[in-house]
């Protein structure tokens, strides 16, 4: 028989375990979409702060972007899964992802009773970008980020706060990139040293060749599994972050579902957990 104090005694060790550790989490996908997983998300963030746990949220946007420049009548157009940016999509970039979607996102979590703060990789310069290069082919305003100066983000989350992250970065002359999000999170990650990075996903994590979850991954064993096409699509492009992640300095990388209410918690404080771990030397 299913017994809710036995739950709660459970979590009692993770809460313990992770007091005070950072924990960065890329926010997408159809969490992010759908109204009533947006205000489970914004719950389950807000008591991870409650118990002592300092959640940063770095979010994604293209479809809102993608909608917005529909409705101007300004043309998508992608290269290999990259929205190519000139100067009049940057504005609705900035626009959507700085200004409607970051907000909404702080708003929901400051209604669920957390204290959100919206901020972009702009302010403060906390996301130092240079220009994507790619062969053969002009990105425009498609950057990659060259350093994150985290300070401002430790700031708020030792006050109290959780900073909620758009994905944009600014180089040196001030010229703004549109970034991806998976990179920004990783990178974020990165520069304070975070005890986990969050992916969430439409799937329920890295799948083997039977579409079986694969609940664990070494870091050596990921250029394996991409090898032997084990790990194919755009799970790809994850994987390789959370391999650089941990490589750099991260404890775990987890990629989980994101349409499954309480994920988040459900990975942080079970042993079983629910998506797919990438470790380093220790489990």
């Amino acid at each position: 028989m299913y017994d809710k104090g036995d739950c709660l005694v459970e979590v009692l060790p993770f809460i313990k375990k992770f007091y005070s550790k950072i924990m960065v989490i890329k926010y997408g996908g159809s969490a992010m979409l759908d109204g009533a997983l947006r205000e489970v998300f914004s719950k389950d963030v807000s008591l991870l702060k409650y118990v002592g746990i300092n959640p940063i949220i770095v979010h994604g946007g293209g479809p809102e972007i993608g909608d917005t420049l529909k409705k101007l009548n300004i043309e998508s157009k992608f290269y290999q899964g990259l929205r190519i940016t000139d100067e009049s999509t940057m504005e609705v970039v900035v626009m959507v992802l700085a200004g409607k979607v970051n907000k909404e996102i702080v708003l929901q979590i400051n209604k669920s009773g957390g204290k959100a703060v919206g901020i972009s990789g702009v302010d403060a310069h906390i996301i130092k970008a240079k220009k994507k290069l790619v062969k053969d082919m002009d990105l425009g305003l498609v950057g990659d980020v060259d350093e994150v100066n985290p300070d401002i983000l430790m700031h708020l989350s030792k006050d109290g706060y959780i900073p909620v992250v758009a994905p944009i970065g600014v180089d040196e002359g001030g010229k703004r990139y549109n970034i991806n999000a998976d990179s920004v999170a990783s990178a974020i990650a990165v520069s304070l040293k975070a005890e986990k990075l969050i992916f969430l996903t439409d799937t329920d994590g890295v799948m083997d060749r039977e579409r079986k979850l694969i609940s664990s991954i070494r870091v050596e064993d990921v250029d394996r599994l991409i090898n032997n096409e084990t790990i194919t699509g755009g799970m790809i492009p994850k994987i390789l972050s959370a391999k650089e992640a941990i490589l750099s300095g991260v404890k775990k990388v987890h990629i989980i579902n994101g349409t499954r209410k309480h994920s988040l918690l459900e990975e942080i404080f079970t042993l079983s957990g629910v998506g797919t771990q990438i470790y380093g030397q220790e489990i």
